[in-house]
């Protein structure tokens, strides 16, 4: 007898597949290292839920995870906020998964848990352009604008009449380098997102090779510490001295090396 589509809470059984976003075939995301890891076991006691969908045979094919607005990226009160919700969509591991109404079905079993735990409102952060996390498909589920910071859009669905619309927490300054007579390479890092990871993780990679011995110093600014989140006003960056390297999606460890190799070779 076929079972239909059901979403259920995370469990012990899929915490490995969730710590790397149902993408356990990818070499690419075992580069992310232990951050993510690091990232579930400081949330999992500070209100972190996560859910997924399952198919008529059982097999996981979406997820969704979301937080109290407090230890995310935004500003806000009585509100949870959605850090990421992710059908597969890969032919490689488990197959594509999209079409088949899992998205929805996240977003709503999501919206009914949160008020249920008291939230006045559900949030989501949205691109404008039509890739991952479209603010577009949050629209025809029924969100409306609530900010913009350049090709992100915050979107939210109250669920009270005496919600409050979040903001963007926006970037208070860049990283300066550490030393003139060394390339600093700079890394702002949450942790929740392991794409955001392979970068930081490929960054001190290149970084330690001894090519660049004595010359190239590495500065992690863990930004779930709130004090240095707040500080910044930034959540995940990568910066090589003054430069900062785009994340999403992440970059080569070639591409960050000759980064960093360029810049050693203007040192005096």
């Amino acid at each position: 007898m076929e079972h239909a589509m059901r979403i259920i809470d995370l469990d012990e059984q899929n915490v490995p597949l969730y710590l790397v976003c149902l993408e356990d075939w990818s070499e690419e995301v075992k580069e992310s290292g232990n951050r993510k890891t690091i990232w579930y076991q400081r949330m999992k006691d500070k209100g972190l839920r996560v859910k997924l969908a399952l198919d008529d045979n059982g097999v996981v094919g979406g997820m969704i995870q979301y937080v109290p607005i407090q230890y995310s990226f935004a500003e806000g009160a009585d509100l949870y906020i959605i850090n990421c919700i992710w059908v597969h969509g890969h032919k490689q591991g488990r197959g594509d998964f999209r079409r088949r109404g899992m998205g929805k079905a996240l977003l709503a079993a999501a919206e009914t848990d949160a008020r249920a735990l008291g939230a006045k409102g559900m949030v989501a952060w949205g691109l404008l352009i039509p890739v991952f996390m479209r603010a577009s498909w949050f629209r025809k589920q029924g969100y409306k604008y609530a900010d913009r910071m350049g090709m992100m859009s915050m979107l939210w669905k109250p669920f009270s009449a005496d919600a409050v619309a979040p903001k963007w927490i926006r970037p208070t300054g860049n990283p300066l380098p550490l030393a003139k007579n060394k390339v600093t390479v700079t890394t702002l890092c949450n942790g929740w997102c392991p794409a955001q990871n392979v970068a930081m993780e490929r960054a001190r990679r290149a970084a330690a090779d001894p090519q660049f011995a004595g010359n190239v110093v590495v500065r992690d600014i863990d930004t779930f510490d709130r004090t240095n989140f707040m500080r910044w006003g930034i959540s995940d960056a990568l910066y090589v001295n003054k430069k900062q390297v785009r994340t999403g999606p992440p970059p080569s460890y070639e591409k960050i090396h000759k980064l960093i190799a360029k810049q050693v070779s203007r040192l005096g």
